[in-house]
């Protein structure tokens, strides 16, 4: 704006009412000032020079909050009119012309809508409030003064709707102090506040919302979140009140068409391309798209974007399924963008025919980047493009030769995005039919409109995007989908890059993509992590729109609470120890009944035999004892879990470099014998087994980060991140576990079995410890708790038990201490 036009806006601004410096600050906005500047002219042109500030301030409102500049000059006619008095009023009529896109307005139906005409007497205000207050005498004389006033008011509103606020107001002002007298010291005196309720047990779902990689805890459940009402999302068929939504004249009968196929229901899709395995971010998007749905009564597709047949594989269509289906979704269909291969080619020809695409053949390394040079070939001929393009489905380019580009500068400054190229590779599902396949730019509008999707919900980065998916739609005139884009889901101490995931197998630093270290979700399945733990966790992180880089030991939270309720108890020892029992109180072997969940033994119990063979773990036994160690040592005898049984050593026998081979104990009823300081697990004709503990993969937070690793993330990777116990033993109980069953090994964990699991050979995968460990850095799922913080547990929870008989019965069947080998 040039001095002179800002020096006369200035008057304007300032002569409806605005101080010197709000009027300023209005002029660095030009978009705002501009419609400022046409609204107060259009204004004086009508009323003179001289405005009201009643006046400017409802001109102003209009000029700031109105979306499209097309109505300004609608609205300023019945500001100047006075048929637009208040700015309820105002309020109303831009709701109403954001909601009626289409041109003529319906002049009646505006009016109705916003008030015109509407006269509200002192006497329809005065019946208002006296009715209102006749309905609440009884409170108001009881709570007085303490009464909630903007109840009256509230209500006073509700029943007439264009009344003025502060007439309404002082109406109710004056009936209360008609009703009540004037205030006296009681009433002038602070309210107590009401203490506030405690959630009822049951409350136990919780949503959150991510803060500085912390997840804070509200109670809305994943489905609340979701329903539409709360995210603000428009509802099926009035796309058109998004914000950003580009309405064309064929806008709404296309809507009708399309409400005419849904029913009006909620449509969405989970749209992965076929060429890796989903991870941990996958999740959140499966949740949201399903849930999404799930929660406002709609339905969603399965969809592959199979358009890049270069990296697609069969195991990768099969596994993406697998993983939809174990979270719990079932979907309403399962499509292809190749499904619509032939109809995308149709709409590609047309969209040359209309002039918004061209052949061009500049090299990918000439269009790459951020300011690439304008294509010479943008402007060629219809005629042109149609036979290139033609000549391009026919083979007659090579790869690279020649691409089909749509007319359009994306919000990123992208511009021109490519829609077609030429690619050789025999496609799995079409075969050699095609040697042209379409990019996601052009591909993932279309198919959403070919199904009829409401919601295009996608990540954050795809917002640059999001012009180029209205424009395409409308320029071939079809049906447009809203998108939606939402905050993506990270976690620390990994990589989830389909490329840097196969380096890792190349490598060997992985097996494959279901390597229990990794995050992807066959990795975490075979880990042992139960779905609903996953989705628990995408519950807490919440629908966010900004990213969420969350910490590993959240989502293994998760993993405890779900497994803590599904997981059988079984006992298992990793580094097993002999110990004879030379006073054994039986000839044959005793059975012990075992809870399968101590906290809730109507959930059964199984057996496990008692020889006066056992083995014990090497750690719950020490030669000299330390200073807080209650475990098994020379003059210290401990329980054993379950049996009724305390044991005392009498004989340590050694190897000959002086190892620890064999303990000689004496055993003792627990019932008449001096409490013991410890009881621990134990198995005896147990089954040998392999047990593969996994700690973090990589040893920093952000390991592709090179200000925090350098040589890169292959340099980062933990040595220690898998330890295999191959030799440890479990007791029988578990002897028709099933790969993915789950167990609570007592006092040491959670774990899977794995599928490399053979007949007589049982193999466990450490899911999580009992307890993280808050207190070790870079520590993973595995590690022990600290020696003082689980001592200090130890002190804390014991104490928390009553005395005598039901403290011994805490000891031998309660919660454990995750790690008490640590001491």
């Amino acid at each position: 704006m040039a001095a002179e036009e800002a020096e006369e806006a200035l008057g304007l601004f300032i002569g409806i009412g605005l101080s010197e410096a709000k009027a300023r600050e209005t002029l660095r906005n030009g978009a705002l000032s501009a419609l400022l500047r046409q609204a107060v002219l259009q204004a004086r042109s009508a009323l003179g020079p001289a405005l009201d500030k009643a006046t400017g301030t409802l001109l102003y409102n209009a000029a700031a909050r109105l979306r499209d500049p097309k109505h300004l000059g609608f609205l300023v006619g019945y500001i100047v009119r006075r048929e637009i008095l208040t700015d309820l009023q105002l309020s109303a009529a831009l709701e109403y012309v954001r909601t009626h896109p289409l041109e003529p307005l319906d002049t009646a139906d505006f009016e109705q809508a916003c008030g015109v005409g509407v006269c509200v007497t002192p006497e329809q205000i005065e019946e208002a409030v006296e009715a209102v207050i006749s309905e609440h005498r009884a409170e108001l004389l009881a709570e007085r003064y303490r009464f909630n006033m903007g109840l009256l008011m509230g209500e006073a509103r509700s029943r007439l709707r264009w009344a003025d606020g502060k007439t309404i107001k002082n109406e109710v002002d004056l009936q209360v102090l008609h009703l009540l007298g004037p205030k006296t010291e009681a009433d002038l005196e602070k309210k107590p506040k009401a203490a506030k309720a405690r959630p009822a047990p049951a409350e136990k779902q919780k949503a959150a919302v991510v803060e500085n990689g912390e997840v804070g805890t509200e109670t809305r459940s994943l489905l609340e979140q979701l329903r539409g009402e709360a995210l603000k999302f428009h509802k099926p068929g009035e796309n058109y009140k998004t914000e950003g939504y580009v309405v064309t004249p064929n806008t709404m009968a296309l809507l009708k068409q399309h409400l005419a196929v849904t029913g009006g229901q909620v449509r969405t899709r989970f749209p992965p391309e076929p060429n890796g395995i989903l991870h941990i971010g996958h999740a959140k998007a499966i949740n949201f798209n399903f849930g999404y749905a799930k929660a406002n009564g709609g339905v969603c597709f399965l969809r592959y974007d199979d358009t890049n047949p270069e990296k697609e594989e069969e195991k990768y269509f099969t596994a993406i399924r697998e993983m939809v289906e174990w979270l719990g979704y079932q979907p309403y269909a399962v499509t292809h963008a190749s499904d619509y291969f032939d109809q995308l080619y149709t709409w590609a020809l047309e969209l040359i025919r209309r002039g918004h695409a061209y052949v061009c053949h500049q090299k990918v390394e000439e269009i790459k980047g951020h300011n690439p040079p304008p294509s010479p070939w943008r402007d060629r001929p219809v005629e042109e493009s149609l036979l290139l393009f033609e000549d391009m489905r026919k083979g007659k380019f090579g790869e690279g030769e020649a691409t089909l580009r749509m007319k359009l500068i994306m919000e990123d400054g992208k511009m021109d995005p490519v829609a077609y190229r030429v690619k050789f590779t025999p496609h799995h599902r079409t075969g050699d039919k095609w040697c042209i396949y379409p990019t996601y730019d052009y591909t993932h509008c279309l198919c959403d409109s070919i199904e009829h999707i409401t919601h295009s919900l996608c990540t954050k980065e795809f917002q640059a995007r999001r012009s180029s998916y209205f424009w395409l739609c409308n320029a071939l005139d079809v049906y447009c989908p809203v998108q939606w884009e939402y905050g993506r889901l990270n976690l620390l101490y990994t990589v989830v890059s389909k490329r840097k995931i196969i380096r890792l197998v190349e490598t060997g630093a992985v097996r494959d993509w279901d390597d229990p270290r990794l995050f992807t979700l066959t990795a975490l399945r075979r880990r042992g992590f139960p779905p609903e733990a996953i989705n628990n966790f995408c519950a807490r992180v919440g629908v966010t729109v900004a990213q969420a880089t969350m910490e590993p030991h959240l989502l293994e939270a998760c993993v405890r609470e779900v497994l803590n309720e599904q997981a059988p108890r079984a006992m298992a020892v990793l580094e097993p120890l002999k110990v004879t029992i030379t006073n054994f109180p039986a000839l044959k072997a005793l059975e012990v009944l075992v809870p399968n969940f101590p906290a809730d033994e109507s959930r059964g119990f199984h057996k496990v035999p008692l020889q006066p063979t056992i083995y014990i773990e090497e750690t719950d036994f020490r030669e000299e004892v330390d200073k807080g160690y209650k475990r098994l040592a020379p003059g210290q005898p401990v329980g054993l879990r379950h049996a009724g049984y305390i044991i005392a050593v009498q004989n340590i026998i050694k190897d000959a470099s002086g190892h620890v081979i064999e303990l000689e104990v004496t055993c003792t009823k627990s019932d008449v014998a001096e409490k013991p300081k410890a009881f621990i697990h134990w198995v005896s004709e147990p089954l040998v087994c392999e047990v593969r503990l996994y700690e973090r993969l990589f040893l920093h937070k952000n390991p592709e980060d090179p200000s925090e690793v350098p040589g890169g993330f292959l340099s980062d990777l933990n040595p220690d991140s898998l330890r295999v116990a191959r030799n440890a033993l479990v007791d029988s109980s578990v002897l028709s576990a099933r790969p993915f069953d789950k167990f609570q090994f007592e006092r040491l964990g959670y774990f899977s079995v794995d599928p490399d699991s053979e007949e007589g050979k049982l193999v466990f995968n450490r899911t999580v410890t009992l307890k993280e460990d808050p207190g070790k850095v870079g520590a993973g799922p595995g590690a022990v708790l600290s020696r003082d913080l689980e001592a200090a547990l130890s002190r804390e929870r014991y104490k928390s038990k009553s005395s005598g008989q039901e403290q011994q019965k805490y000891m031998q069947h309660g919660d454990w201490n995750p790690k008490e080998l640590a001491i």
